[in-house]
């Protein structure tokens, strides 16, 4: 039995297995309208959502499966203080996969290794949006016809946004991609997101502010909102909130067959006249990320149906257990109860990382 948390629990070859699964199941939809019957998706959400958690709802609908969960952390017993890992040992019980949002980093991974099911980590905090790559990933594959041989610009939002991080990590395994990072100075990517992914795969990569002057090189153009929810200081994000904004005019420098992406929700950051060109492809990805769904519900329930026993994660990775706790407050960790902090080192000089959030270091 298998999860997914992060983009890369699946192989380069996997990925392009479920591209071709999407294209199969869009194009021949009643091939697949009873393919979990009798199953059903718990969708447990603790952050607000819509297109993920419809998407995930659409999807097991449309493959003759039924859903059952809840819509905010009020509505559970989180309310009440029970843990995420007592949470997957209870829907273990009532449902046969899980996809699960959180605003606390890593407590996707906690549920994957506490419940009895398959886990689809639909968002944990600023962590991984595995399902928002997939949904990426066939946009791109759709409308450029590969992954290799781009260069791909994000633009707004790139320290806080999982999007961002999770379809850097996946288009690292690709030949020749060539990365245009566009943001404030406040907002820039991590250091730690280039030393885990850019770096050691040798992706070419510039940093700029200036969205018009990337604008003429790029095959794909990633925007994002500023995201206010990530904010701890209001007033930082509404003097950062209006940094970038697409407009038709702005375009005119772009290629041709260029493409714009946006994870959404939209805020202001794309003028809704943008709409109309033919590259805008950011509600084509809304349709893109419910096939990818369908495809890895499938594959993740055939996994189990032949291999019910669950996989160990940590089996072999040499992961440190610390007295010391992660020094990141939005850690799973930092709630979970009685969840040993525990980390994996990241250089030969000892430095090292929490295993859940993937961003917090052991606090002095």
């Amino acid at each position: 039995m298998r999860s997914v948390i992060d983009i890369v629990d699946l192989s380069v070859e996997e990925i392009e297995a479920l591209c071709k699964k999407a294209i199969d199941i869009s194009e021949n939809p009643e091939k697949y309208s009873e393919a979990c019957k009798g199953k059903k998706l718990a969708t447990l959400f603790y952050e607000p959502s819509t297109r993920t958690r419809l998407s995930f709802t659409a999807a097991m609908m449309e493959l003759g499966g039924n859903v059952l969960g809840f819509a905010g952390a009020s509505n559970s017993s989180a309310a009440k203080g029970e843990s995420f890992a007592d949470t997957a040992k209870t829907v273990s019980c009532y449902a046969d996969i899980i996809a699960m949002r959180t605003t606390q980093e890593g407590a996707a991974l906690v549920a994957s290794r506490a419940g009895a099911i398959p886990v689809i980590n639909a968002g944990d905090g600023r962590h991984c949006h595995p399902t928002q790559t997939m949904a990426d990933l066939l946009t791109i594959y759709k409308e450029k016809g590969g992954f290799d041989n781009l260069t791909v610009g994000f633009c707004g939002d790139l320290k806080l946004g999982r999007t961002v991080h999770s379809l850097l990590a996946a288009l690292s395994r690709y030949k020749n991609i060539k990365v245009v990072l566009i943001s404030p100075k406040e907002l820039k990517l991590p250091d730690y997101v280039k030393e885990d992914i850019l770096e050691p795969n040798h992706m070419e990569y510039v940093e700029t502010t200036s969205l018009e002057e990337a604008m003429p090189s790029l095959d794909v153009l990633y925007m994002t909102r500023i995201q206010r929810e990530r904010f701890d200081d209001l007033a930082e994000y509404e003097r950062l909130k209006d940094n970038y904004i697409l407009t038709v005019d702005k375009l005119a420098a772009a290629k041709k067959d260029m493409i714009i992406m946006h994870p959404l929700p939209r805020v202001n950051e794309i003028s809704v006249k943008v709409d109309d060109d033919p590259r805008a492809c950011y509600f084509k990805q809304c349709l893109n990320g419910k096939y990818m769904r369908m495809a890895l519900i499938l594959m993740l329930l055939d996994i189990a149906k032949k291999n019910p026993v669950k996989e160990d994660v940590f089996a072999g990775k040499g992961y440190i257990h610390s007295e010391h706790k992660c020094n990141n407050p939005k850690c799973v960790s930092a709630g979970e109860q009685e969840l040993e902090p525990l980390y994996k080192k990241i250089d030969d000089e000892g430095h090292m990382r929490c295993v859940y959030c993937d961003i917090g270091e052991p606090s002095k």
